[in-house]
């Protein structure tokens, strides 16, 4: 039970001991009013996401748009975690958006893809910051094997993720619909514009997950821009830093054993790990001949 809860217990059986007293005190006397309100941040007329108007004045957009920023701001211990990770990992990515012509705004995508969590992995195989299949990782230039999955490379597959983002805006012309298409797949998407003669993934009768991940989008970055709307307030010496690496070392040949690896270099086999999560193994035998540019950790 948790303290505001055995609060208002304790505060019931306070009001139902001088109720059978004969004396009646009030619910709001008790508890001052404004406490015992739980509100949803408002939703704004409009948003701008990366560089698009999206609208809210009809109602089924209005009320599609409340409930995802409803669950923003009631998710606590999950809204808050993300809060502390964000300067670490969009930190990383910004730069590599930029540099591919990516609107900076579709950080947010990634956000609600793994929650900002680079070890995620979901029931449907999707790995990852940016929750990329095999197939699809496989297909946008990613290595994936027994050895390496940059998957969890956070700059491979930032940047595989760009090739995608980058294709389906050439194909759709509309930030929305391509996020659309990166829940639901170009081929599905495509197929629902058609047949339901609309332009735009907001305006299309989808499946719910697909439906809400574009107003998902949206809250994140309402949220992540001001979370005091949200009543969060994390400081920023709270929240998770971005170290700059010890050194970065270039390997294009086989590496018989990664503890040995890390002792070499001064680091735990686990800050090693940590910090290169694209490593699957406990060696890198490299039979393909690759190059790959493992970090080595500060270690603060």
């Amino acid at each position: 039970m948790t303290s505001s809860t055995a609060r208002i217990f304790r505060l019931s059986a306070v009001a139902i001991i001088l109720m059978a007293g004969g004396a009646f005190i009030s619910t709001a006397q008790i508890y001052p009013q404004e406490e015992l309100h739980f509100r949803a941040p408002a939703v704004p007329r409009q948003i701008i996401f990366a560089g698009d108007t999206v609208r809210f004045d009809r109602s089924d957009l209005y009320e599609r748009m409340d409930r995802e920023l409803i669950s923003f701001t009631y998710m606590h211990s999950n809204s808050i975690l993300m809060l502390k990770k964000s300067d670490r990992y969009f930190k990383q990515i910004e730069p590599i958006l930029k540099q591919n012509g990516i609107p900076d705004d579709l950080k947010y995508l990634m956000a609600i893809e793994s929650n900002l969590n680079p070890k995620a992995y979901s029931s449907a195989g999707a790995a990852g910051l940016w929750q990329f299949t095999k197939m699809t990782g496989k297909e946008y230039g990613l290595i994936i094997d027994a050895e390496v999955d940059e998957r969890y490379n956070i700059e491979k597959e930032t940047l595989a993720a760009c090739k995608y983002l980058r294709r389906a805006y050439e194909k759709y012309g509309d930030w929305m619909t391509v996020a659309a298409s990166y829940n639901a797949g170009q081929g599905g998407i495509s197929r629902r514009l058609t047949d339901q003669r609309q332009k735009s993934a907001l305006d299309l009768w989808l499946v719910e997950e697909t439906s809400r991940y574009m107003f998902r989008i949206l809250s994140a970055k309402m949220f992540f821009e001001n979370p005091a709307a949200f009543g969060f307030n994390v400081n920023d010496f709270e929240k998770y830093p971005c170290h700059s690496p010890k050194e970065v070392v270039t390997v294009s040949g086989a590496i018989a054993s990664l503890v040995d690896f890390a002792e070499e270099h001064g680091v735990t086999y686990y800050q090693l790990k940590e910090a290169n999560l694209w490593l699957r193994d406990n060696k890198l035998l490299n039979k393909a001949g690759h190059t790959y540019k493992i970090i080595i950790p500060s270690g603060k």
